[in-house]
């Protein structure tokens, strides 16, 4: 069996995993009011097809349907009965220096992957306006500036991780981080308030484009959902 058969064969799995492992757990709170574990993993925002061609459905329900919903399940398995369980999600990350791996990893992947699905929509896309495109131009030059620095971060990430802008004191910044940490995490040496995030794992695109993620990364802005961007930096100052 070739890479591209195995990854279509893990569709096939996710299909008959029902409602793809949603997790329909009641959420506990932590000591501040913030929902805490058991964690869910919240329904996707659009169809599985709903991104193509950008996006494959293939893709997208291997990702969500076996990827996202297995940091899920784990991640409630890796915080039962450690101090973490009465944490929320982001009170995790941002004490995460020093937590087992399980809970490193499986966090991170459930909190970008909820990230991820919202600033991402079908009919989105191009260039942005308002705020985003006034902090985008004061930061960057002009959106074109912009798409190619993010572009040296996305397809210059060695391995697994992810792309983002972030802001933080009143400014835009580009990076990248290994596997499934963020800016959020107190371990993370790219900090900030993360706006607009790309996922450079290989599962996130080789079914369409293979090797070649450059490609994946232009296709991202026909689908970017510039109006959640715009919440995101928003909530950022």
């Amino acid at each position: 069996m070739n890479r591209n058969e195995f990854l279509r064969s893990l569709a096939g799995s996710a299909l008959a995993f029902g409602a793809f492992s949603t997790q329909s757990f009641a959420k506990g709170t932590s000591s501040s009011g913030v929902l805490a574990a058991p964690f869910k993993q919240e329904p996707l925002p659009y169809a599985f097809d709903a991104l193509q061609p950008s996006i494959d459905k293939t893709t997208m329900e291997i990702h969500y349907g076996k990827h996202h919903a297995g940091y899920v399940t784990n991640l409630n398995n890796a915080v039962k009965g450690t101090k973490f369980e009465n944490m929320a999600l982001e009170e995790i990350l941002k004490n995460i220096k020093g937590a087992p791996a399980a809970v490193r990893n499986n966090a991170g992947g459930h909190w970008n992957h909820e990230f991820f699905w919202n600033v991402m929509a079908p009919g989105k896309g191009g260039a942005p306006k308002g705020a985003v495109a006034d902090a985008i131009n004061a930061q960057f030059g002009s959106f074109d500036k912009f798409k190619e620095a993010f572009g040296k971060e996305a397809t210059g990430r060695f391995g697994s991780g992810w792309a983002w802008l972030t802001a933080q004191n009143g400014k835009l910044s580009l990076g990248s981080t290994p596997n499934q940490d963020n800016p959020l995490m107190d371990v993370a040496d790219f900090k900030g308030m993360p706006v607009l995030g790309l996922d450079v794992w290989e599962h996130a695109y080789y079914l369409k484009y293979q090797n070649k993620r450059a490609d994946y990364v232009s296709a991202f802005w026909d689908v970017v959902n510039w109006d959640t961007v715009a919440d995101n930096l928003t909530k950022a100052k």
